[in-house]
């Protein structure tokens, strides 16, 4: 004797539903590691006479349908100035650099993708 089951394709739905918020989290909150990491070295680098540039630095992270992109910046008007290669300058601070904010990333390479393996794992 067969039974009729009700419900299979709601069901259905509901895992794909939870699977898919499930990822969604784990890619923001490995993209927002990322940025954490590398945020905090590029401060690290960079530059201070009042604080005003180190201070102004913020994070953000937008989604556009499937693709998840994070990013870090300065919001202070002479950052692009201070970070450029080009233009010359003395720092007071010891461990300031020029491209202060791609240094940052690039140092912490292996940081952040030990953050990103370890967030999408669990």
């Amino acid at each position: 004797m067969g039974a009729k089951v009700r419900g299979i394709s709601q069901a259905k739905k509901n895992l794909d539903d939870l699977i898919g918020n499930i990822q969604g989290r784990k890619t923001v909150r490995a993209i927002q590691s990322a940025l954490l990491i590398g945020g905090a070295q590029s401060s690290i680098y960079t530059p201070i006479d009042t604080a005003t540039l180190l201070n102004s630095q913020f994070r953000e992270i937008s989604v556009n349908g499937t693709r998840v992109t994070g990013r870090v910046g300065y919001s202070a008007s002479y950052a692009a100035y201070v970070h450029d290669p080009n233009v010359p300058q003395n720092f007071r601070r010891a461990t300031a650099k020029k491209e202060f904010l791609v240094k940052g990333f690039e140092d912490t390479r292996k940081q952040i993708d030990a953050a990103v393996y370890k967030e999408m794992s669990l």
